[in-house]
């Protein structure tokens, strides 16, 4: 399915990763600097079509499990996954302190209780275990979920929405979340976690690679070298790692 092409779910869900790329290359290499994915029990939260589950079950580990709400996206995932499951994020089918790693990639923003969620993805973490989470920056210029104008959702990419005011910003846009660093943080206020990486990070931009190889190749060097500066606040995405505390360890 092409970005030109999108599914009935755009608006609600977002659209999933339907063709591994750099952009997912990139982000996979991200979640394997800060967890050991060899032999190591993964859990995809929001999984879409699994493309991540679908990876490191071919490369590095035979425990791979994922989810989503939606069944036609499961469906697809459990090509690769075939223990894939239909669930929301708030009620995670798995028991306590199960996983090494849960991967959410561009999922809380789509949740009715993002707050829930993070909790439940916790819940599930072995202590020492990690979460890896990638969501929407609110500084980033361009708001990439579509948006409503006079009751009608629009597919596609509109800049500055994410600028405005809460109240003019959650009109246009009332289906997906934005965070501001302090805003993801407080998700995990009162959780036995510690924050190990926070940083914000730019895309892959395949989509205008395809079609403007040089130039795009091009701005995408120059925005992965601005992560490396202030102008990071203006990155695509939150790149958070936390790390599940043992809570039965004797305090200090």
């Amino acid at each position: 399915m092409s970005a030109h092409q999108p599914s009935h779910l755009a608006a609600s869900r977002g659209e999933p990763s339907y063709v591994w790329r750099d952009g997912q290359e990139r982000r996979l290499r991200m979640i394997r600097h800060w967890v050991d994915l060899h032999g190591a029990c993964v859990l995809e939260a929001g999984c879409g079509v699994g493309a991540y589950s679908s990876q490191i079950g071919r490369r590095y580990s035979l425990c791979v499990e994922a989810f989503d709400i939606e069944f036609e996206r499961v469906r697809e995932a459990r090509r690769d996954t075939p223990h894939a499951v239909v669930a929301a994020a708030e009620a995670v089918p798995y028991r306590a302190n199960l996983f090494d790693l849960v991967i959410s990639n561009e999922v809380i923003e789509h949740v009715q209780d993002d707050r829930a969620a993070v909790r439940e993805m916790v819940r599930v973490l072995r202590p020492g275990g990690r979460l890896v989470l990638f969501c929407p920056n609110r500084w980033y210029p361009v708001e990439q979920h579509g948006w409503y104008w006079r009751g009608k959702y629009r597919f596609g990419n509109i800049p500055l929405i994410n600028y405005l005011p809460d109240r003019w910003r959650d009109r246009l846009v009332p289906h997906v979340r934005t965070y501001t660093a302090r805003r993801l943080r407080r998700l995990f206020d009162g959780l036995p976690v510690r924050i190990v990486h926070h940083s914000r990070i730019f895309g892959g931009y395949d989509n205008i690679i395809y079609r403007y190889p040089h130039a795009g190749r091009w701005l995408r060097d120059l925005l992965y070298l601005a992560e490396r500066t202030p102008l990071r606040v203006l990155a695509l995405s939150h790149l958070l790692v936390v790390e599940k505390l043992d809570e039965r360890a004797p305090a200090p």
